[in-house]
């Protein structure tokens, strides 16, 4: 799905809560510029999908019009078709490289990225003799993952001993790949679970 339908959706979600957030907070919870936002509402409120009252002491309130509604339950349904068609394929590479990694005698796992992908890979991970060594993400140091896993750093790659690092991350999947590289892991070790 679109990063920019998902910003959408988000704020029609944020409107219909009746949050009344300022966009400064809707900057925060998308993490986008103030900008972007002022644009993203601007282009909202010209479509129809909420109006703006202002209410006492400068302050603006969002009404989510019946065609918002309409869009925040379209926009809903397109990100959980795309949800559970991320989760199926994603539940079929990891079942495919898992298999693959066992017929290889392949034992102790590390994970590079903490995401919903990485999650996937953990519970298949259970149903086989293979065992999570380490899992890294240095945007989340010190973290408790699924199954209480302490979250680490990159660096400690170097020293944990390991079979293969899936880089489980989504978005960064190419640049974790090439910082793993560059910490001296053999790129026969270092698998991306997204192309």
């Amino acid at each position: 799905m679109e990063p920019q339908k998902i910003r959408t959706l988000k704020i029609l979600e944020a409107v219909e809560n009746g949050e009344t957030p300022s966009q400064r907070d809707l900057a925060r919870q998308l993490n986008i510029s103030l900008g972007l936002v002022n644009s993203f509402v601007k282009r909202l409120v010209n479509k129809g999908y909420f109006k703006i009252t202002t209410i006492p002491r400068n302050r603006v309130k969002y009404i989510l019009t019946p065609k918002g509604a309409a869009e925040k339950t379209r926009l809903t349904y397109e990100y959980i078709t795309f949800s559970l068609e991320f989760y199926r394929s994603a539940r079929r590479k990891m079942q495919v490289l898992l298999k693959e990694f066992q017929k290889l005698k392949i034992r102790r796992i590390a994970f590079y990225g903490v995401s919903d992908l990485a999650e996937i890979g953990y519970l298949y991970l259970q149903e086989t003799e293979m065992t999570l060594t380490l899992i890294c993400d240095d945007r989340r140091i010190g973290n408790r993952f699924l199954g209480g896993h302490r979250i680490r750093s990159i660096e400690e790659l170097r020293s944990e001993d390991f079979d293969r690092v899936i880089v489980t991350s989504i978005e960064d999947a190419e640049p974790d790949y090439e910082r793993i590289l560059k910490l001296g892991i053999a790129a026969d070790k270092i698998i991306k679970a997204v192309e």
